[in-house]
C-alpha cells in the first residue's frame, strides 16, 4: 500500500510522531550543459544579471528551506545545514551542482537535497537565458542518504 493514500485511496500525509529522532543526511546532484558563450560568461562573471554562481548557490538553500511548501506530502523540517557545491565541466561546457542536507528528525532530506538542487539549476539558466536558451538541466538524482529506518543508501554509478 502506498503510504500517501488513506484506506479510500484518498491522499494523506504520513503520521511521524512515533519515528525516532536521527541524524538524517541526503546528496543530490544535477547538472546544466550551456554553450561555449553561456559558460565563459558565467565562469567570467560577466553575465548581465550579476554573479550567477553565487546567486545559484543561495537559491539552492532557499529551494531546500521551501520544500515542504512545494512538495505537497513533505513535511516542514528544521535544517541544521545546507551545503552547496558547484563544479565547472570545461569539456561539456556544464556546471555541476551538489545539494547535501543535514537534520536531526523523524523524517528524511531527499527531497530537499533534490529540491535544492532543481531551484540551484533553474537559477542559472534564469540568469544566463538571455545568452543561451538551449540549456538544458539533466540527471538531477540522490546521490547518498543517511539516517532513518532505512539507513544508508548510496548510488552505485
Amino acid at each position: 500500500m502506498l503510504t500517501h493514500l488513506d484506506e479510500k485511496n484518498r491522499p494523506k500525509m504520513v503520521d511521524v510522531g512515533s519515528k525516532e529522532i536521527t541524524t538524517r543526511v541526503a546528496m543530490a546532484s544535477g547538472v546544466i550543459k550551456m554553450s561555449k558563450e553561456a559558460f565563459l560568461a558565467i565562469k567570467e562573471n560577466s553575465a548581465k544579471k550579476g554573479p550567477v554562481l553565487q546567486t545559484a548557490v543561495v537559491a539552492a538553500i532557499m529551494g531546500t528551506k521551501k520544500t515542504s511548501e512545494l512538495i505537497p506530502m513533505c513535511h516542514p523540517l528544521l535544517i541544521n545545514s545546507v551545503d552547496v557545491d558547484i563544479t565547472e565541466l570545461p569539456e561539456i561546457y556544464a556546471y555541476k551542482l551538489d545539494v547535501t542536507v543535514k537534520i536531526d528528525g523523524k523524517t528524511g532530506v531527499e527531497m530537499e537535497a533534490l529540491t535544492g538542487v532543481s531551484v540551484g539549476l533553474l537559477t542559472i539558466y534564469d540568469m544566463v537565458k538571455a545568452i543561451d536558451k538551449t540549456m538544458v538541466i539533466e540527471d538531477i538524482k540522490l546521490i547518498k542518504k543517511s539516517g532513518g529506518k532505512s539507513g544508508e543508501y548510496m548510488r552505485s554509478e
